[in-house]
């Protein structure tokens, strides 16, 4: 394995530590004759405790050493995988030389023969690892996107009749899905930074599987936001956008839905909260030139009058040095209309001229919520549209009761749970499915 691995160029450039490099070294160690058999035997079978966790963690089964193989391969960011997913593989690009060569050293270790090694150790690990039978787990254990996609590779390039095949199989699917995490996931957060002005993106494995159908009334601000996000993913112009109105009404839910429904042409969602906005350009600048389109999400935006960090947001909005990247949007909600907190004080710089009443105070106040193109009022519904989502969602869930039932238990249910809302309806839709038997 040692061998197979000195010659690779574009992916030789593995952590040491990773599963392939380690089980590497142990072949080389094991080839030379002077490492102690019983060390080894503890080093692989700490390699093979890594894989089983990585497989728990993704939901891997059947060829576990060659599911981790496959992960490898859409996990590695280098010049040839970050080409392919921009313009896909280049028939006479002489790059192609380089992973040619690499994908014959990956097609010999997909095949690989552990019966020498599990003969000279006296373990049969491995045996067992490449017809792995695994439990069924339910999809909130693991990430069933990145599962389901892994292994539909893995069985694709274990057909594979040559290296020629293998290589168009990685270099499709870059070219489809991408590589590395963005190429996996629909949405992520923000690790601390860790070295330099860096940021690292940490996947959202467990996202809520929502989508617009789920949200029942609002169809003018679904639309509203279908379109924006339609033209954004197609490439044409579109506007940052503002959901602003009551709690409960459908604000997040809406955008959770919108990513689920572009995943598949392309749209990522990055979540950032007020306290990492002066990341902003950070985390720009790190996305700017992948081939996906991000929306940068805030949930529950709003400032009180001692919080400057809605400045870095105008900044990176509109009105910095640095035009904003056309692959980037922000989406946000917010239960204020216009974002930061106003008062009545705000008031008394005011200018009269020309029969204008200008203040520099509520100029000030207003031009980040001016920054956004697109603003969507979400407000409370009626009782009546509150009754008929109460009615809908029940029936959703299977409750059997008579539509005037619903109501009337509806009616007693947002009295004492927090008034009329979308959000409410749900509840109590859950409260009726779970008292029935």
């Amino acid at each position: 394995m040692h061998r197979i691995l000195a010659r690779m160029i574009m992916y030789g450039t593995m952590p040491q530590e990773s599963i392939l490099m380690q089980m590497a070294d142990i072949c080389r160690e094991l080839s030379a004759g002077n490492a102690d058999q019983s060390e080894l035997q503890t080093r692989v079978y700490q390699q093979v405790k890594r894989i089983l966790m990585t497989a728990t963690d993704y939901g891997f089964d059947e060829n576990l050493w060659q599911n981790y193989l496959t992960f490898v391969l859409m996990m590695d960011e280098n010049p040839f995988s970050l080409t392919c997913e921009k313009i896909g593989a280049s028939a006479d690009a002489s790059v192609n030389h380089f992973a040619q060569n690499d994908f014959r050293a990956f097609y010999e270790l997909f095949h690989y023969d552990f019966s020498e090694l599990e003969k000279a150790l006296g373990i049969d690990c491995f045996r067992v690892l490449t017809d792995y039978h695994a439990i069924q787990k339910p999809e909130l254990m693991y990430n069933k996107n990145v599962s389901q996609k892994v292994q539909a590779l893995s069985r694709k390039l274990a057909s594979a009749k040559n290296e020629e095949e293998f290589f168009d199989g990685v270099t499709g699917f870059y070219k489809d899905y991408g590589v590395g995490m963005f190429g996996l996931n629909k949405a992520f957060r923000l690790r601390e930074a860790t070295e330099g002005n860096r940021v690292e993106f940490q996947p959202i494995n467990n996202m809520d599987q929502v989508v617009l159908d789920d949200l029942i009334g609002y169809e003018i601000q679904k639309k509203k936001l279908v379109d924006n996000t339609e033209a954004f993913v197609e490439g044409r112009k579109a506007n940052n956008v503002l959901l602003f109105g009551d709690s409960g009404t459908g604000k997040s839910t809406s955008i959770k839905a919108i990513v689920n429904e572009f995943y598949d042409r392309g749209l990522r969602m990055i979540e950032i909260y007020k306290h990492q906005f002066g990341q902003l350009s950070n985390v720009i600048a790190q996305i700017k030139n992948r081939n996906y389109k991000f929306i940068i999400y805030m949930d529950d935006l709003s400032f009180e009058e001692f919080e400057i960090e809605y400045k870095f947001l105008k900044a990176v909005i509109e009105g910095g040095v640095e035009t904003k990247p056309e692959n980037i949007l922000i989406y946000a909600t917010s239960n204020r209309r216009h974002l930061i907190k106003e008062n009545w004080s705000d008031r008394n710089d005011v200018v009269v001229q020309n029969g204008m009443h200008q203040s520099d105070t509520m100029e000030e106040k207003l031009s980040l919520v001016h920054r956004f193109g697109v603003t969507i009022n979400y407000s409370k519904p009626s009782q009546k549209e509150y009754f008929g989502m109460a009615i809908q969602l029940a029936r959703r869930l299977g409750v059997t009761m008579s539509d005037e039932e619903i109501c009337a238990e509806a009616n007693k249910w947002e009295l004492s749970h927090g008034g009329i809302s979308g959000r409410t309806a749900q509840q109590f839709a859950n409260y009726l499915a779970g008292q029935q038997w």
